[in-house]
């Protein structure tokens, strides 16, 4: 799975887990089931909320009577959470060295990379301020 998949896929997971009031062990959602909404794969779900669970956001149990649950309330789990628990950023790319005879080969890629941090850390602070129950609301 590419990384600027991990993103939405684990927010959708983190909104169908909140819609399923899934807070405890007993309400588990399979990664089967969470596939089956987004649609995606069983395998790129069960990889993905590995990281959420790494992360503390959710926990999950394996088996047949396997699933996840939140272990926070939605409306605590904000987006930049969850774009660092699947080490995610903006996916501006980063800038590649240049060719050696190029006259500003010394300065693109610095200046490249400065504004691709900029974006990234941008885009974190506006998603500091959505949360996942931000995402449920209006429907």
């Amino acid at each position: 799975m590419s990384d600027s998949q991990k993103f939405p896929v684990a927010a959708h997971a983190l909104a169908y887990l909140a819609h399923k009031q899934a807070f405890c062990s007993s309400a588990a959602v399979s990664s089967a089931a969470l596939a089956a909404s987004m649609p995606t794969n069983p395998v790129v779900v069960r990889r993905v909320t590995s990281m959420l669970a790494k992360a503390g956001l959710i926990a999950t149990r394996a088996g047949s009577n396997g699933g996840a649950w939140l272990l926070k309330p939605a409306d605590t789990l904000s987006l930049d959470q969850v774009l660092r628990a699947v080490h995610g950023h903006a996916h501006l790319g980063m800038p590649r060295p240049g060719a050696e005879d190029c006259p500003i080969v010394q300065k693109i890629p610095k200046a490249v990379g400065a504004a691709i941090m900029a974006a990234d850390q941008a885009a974190a602070e506006r998603l500091s301020h959505v949360t996942v129950a931000d995402l449920l609301k209006d429907q």
